[in-house]
């Protein structure tokens, strides 16, 4: 991608589906889940974590939803206030359970942000906008957040209802992982795949 872009990585959830433990540092392929997206998103400037400080890592800012657990749209929130004084154009935003960010990354890069739209998003299998697998013009962010100074417990789809988003097929590659069910299964497809 020529144009500058950032990433934004929401890593702040109660993890209450998996029961309390931290999805982000959930092992998949020997690599907790966060350093998987990490991975995906390095080359971009800057990369703004927002959770706890345990999802730190060199290079990577982390930032914090007031209060804590506030919810994905605060989280984003506080990731797009992060990124004041950033020249990048795009930013990438990201939930940190995606086990084949490098993929969808690599899948979303290809498409251009259409004139008229402020995003191109993921969408699965059951047409479901992935908002938490998707590259969206910085401005368009910027403007979602001042339309909604109070974010606490807001749903994306509220925080998103003003964006125009390009919807591209994920191919499987937005896989989210936030159950336990959801990660054995993933493991064992990929024991399968390398038997």
């Amino acid at each position: 991608m020529s144009m500058p872009a950032a990433a934004i990585v929401l890593a702040g959830g109660r993890s209450s589906r998996l029961g309390g433990v931290d999805k982000a540092t959930v092992e998949v392929d020997g690599i907790p889940l966060i350093d998987h997206v990490y991975s995906a998103v390095r080359g971009c400037m800057p990369i703004i974590a927002v959770g706890p400080d345990g999802i730190s890592r060199p290079g990577i800012r982390v930032v914090r939803e007031d209060p804590p657990f506030g919810g994905p749209a605060a989280a984003v929130a506080a990731g797009v206030i992060a990124l004041d004084g950033s020249d990048a154009v795009e930013a990438w935003l990201l939930a940190c359970d995606l086990p084949r960010a490098a993929e969808l990354v690599a899948r979303l890069a290809k498409v251009p942000i259409p004139d008229g739209s402020n995003a191109v998003v993921a969408v699965d299998a059951d047409g479901r906008m992935q908002w938490l697998a998707g590259r969206y013009r910085v401005s368009a962010l910027r403007g979602a957040v001042a339309q909604h100074p109070e974010t606490v417990g807001m749903s994306m789809r509220t925080l998103f209802e003003g964006l125009r988003l390009h919807p591209v097929d994920d191919d499987g590659t937005a896989v989210d992982l936030d159950t336990w069910s959801a990660i054995e299964d993933y493991r064992s497809t990929r024991k399968d795949d390398h038997v």
